[in-house]
């Protein structure tokens, strides 16, 4: 009976000693070429969702329409990116959820660090508490004017409601409960689709 407990906690031991594998860092230089509807179009999309995820559902619908790769900064270390490969890419998106009026900092900061382009065509999309056409404008000014100060062309913007259980709310069930809903996300999808045209 001793030595069956011994050998039990040999093996506990041994197995909580195992190194964890570090999460691999995906740099945009190793980016493989997309194909869609037989056409040479590569579509990226650099997208920081946290909160309740609804930007990345978004991002998932768009990309599943246009075969897009999306790369979360937050699962990144932007410092050490390789932006060299995006001049490969014909049409780059940005997404993230909206704080204070704003997208996050971290995909402010990101798009802050992007090297300068060439009238190269990008997107633009959120979710966030309060919505609507005239605050999507407000909303997506700062990154908008960061990108387009960089060179990029925005040939498109997107943006819905997204549920939101911040601060007090989450006490209340939050704001916008089931957003994005199916409607949302059909609407990203086709949103997506109408870029490739532009």
């Amino acid at each position: 009976m001793g030595t069956f407990v011994w050998i039990f906690i040999a093996v506990l031991l041994l197995c909580g000693c195992q190194a964890r594998p570090k999460a691999s860092v995906k740099k945009v230089s190793e980016i493989t070429r997309i194909q869609v509807d037989n056409e040479e179009t590569k579509v990226i999309i650099f997208l920081y969702s946290w909160h309740q995820g609804n930007t990345r559902k978004i991002a998932n619908e768009m990309s599943s329409g246009i075969n897009a790769l999306i790369l979360n900064i937050n699962e990144m270390n932007t410092d050490s990116l390789d932006f060299t490969a995006l001049e490969e890419y014909n049409l780059i998106g940005f997404g993230s959820g909206i704080d204070s009026g704003k997208h996050y900092q971290l995909m402010l900061d990101f798009a802050e660090k992007l090297p300068n382009v060439q009238n190269k065509k990008a997107f633009v999309f959120s979710t966030c508490g309060f919505y609507s056409e005239k605050q999507k404008e407000s909303n997506h000014e700062t990154l908008r004017g960061i990108l387009q100060n960089k060179g990029f062309v925005i040939v498109g913007e997107y943006a819905c409601p997204g549920h939101n259980t911040n601060s007090f709310l989450k006490y209340f069930g939050g704001m916008n409960k089931n957003r994005p809903n199916a409607d949302d996300l059909r609407n990203a999808g086709l949103f997506a689709k109408e870029l490739l045209s532009k």
